[in-house]
């Protein structure tokens, strides 16, 4: 029985028992039924007493039972662990709903910033799920989404790209997108998952003036893997004729360093 129905129940059998005290024997006193009367009515208050005290203490455990269930942890908790790459702990930290997620360390580095460094994929897939910032920037502008782009993280730059919405104003300290660095870089996977996703710009330009065909020829060495590349912006309509700032077009330099493959290729599309 709750404590509040046992009060209750407590209560009307201690009324009872008042009043056959005060209905009883002709004869009996009536300081004898006062006496009685009080005798009622100090152990109804001890029961009573008893029983306040009985229902504190549940709902003293049962607000603890709800504060073990949802643990509240310090600032900086997740940052450790995403650098120690504590999957567990990580899993329970975003189970409180008060959490700073894109809390951020002496480089401005968010959990998920750290995590794509990483490579960290189930991590970081966790983070994106608890709405981390895919476009928040660290001290040298490496936003998570900028560096799993430049940097080879597909399997992270693909879930990201189905469940978050990269900011396309945002750009890596040379002033470029996703898209550019991916090419220089010779990150074919990620060059071909960005063209499909659709949202870059092909064409965009750095504060240099380079677009990512420029990148993957003028800044490479024309290899096989940067022949794949520029015929793979060129399958998608990238404009050869675009001129970085040195009034230099991606044919330009095919032809200044002698990459008769990419030059070909080029002259395909001409």
């Amino acid at each position: 029985m709750k404590p509040n129905k046992l009060l209750l129940s407590v209560a009307g059998l201690m009324g009872i028992v008042a009043l056959a005290a005060c209905q009883g024997k002709p004869n009996t006193s009536a300081s004898s039924q006062v006496s009685s009367m009080s005798s009622v009515s100090t152990s109804l208050t001890s029961i009573t007493e008893t029983i306040e005290t009985s229902e504190t203490m549940q709902t003293s455990e049962e607000q603890k039972e709800v504060k073990e269930a949802v643990k509240t942890f310090e600032p900086g908790t997740l940052l450790t662990a995403v650098n120690q790459r504590n999957l567990d702990q990580v899993r329970e930290i975003l189970q409180d709903p008060n959490y700073v997620i894109d809390e951020v360390d002496g480089e401005n580095n968010t959990p998920l910033n750290i995590a794509v460094h990483n490579n960290d994929v189930e991590i970081a897939k966790l983070l994106i799920d608890r709405g981390a910032d895919i476009n928040k920037q660290n001290t040298i502008s490496d936003s998570p989404y900028l560096y799993a782009g430049a940097q080879g993280r597909t399997e992270i730059l693909t879930y990201m790209l189905g469940n978050a919405e990269p900011d396309l104003t945002v750009h890596n300290r040379f002033g470029g997108n996703a898209l550019i660095p991916a090419a220089e870089k010779g990150h074919i996977d990620n060059v071909k998952l960005l063209l499909a996703d659709g949202r870059e710009d092909i064409d965009f330009q750095n504060n240099y003036g380079y677009t990512a065909l420029i990148e993957a020829v003028g800044l490479r060495e024309g290899n096989e893997l940067y022949q794949e590349i520029v015929r793979v912006l060129m399958d998608n309509g990238a404009n050869q004729h675009i001129k970085d700032n040195s009034g230099r077009t991606a044919m330009d330099y095919a032809v200044e360093k002698g990459y008769t493959e990419i030059n070909a290729i080029l002259s395909q599309y001409d």
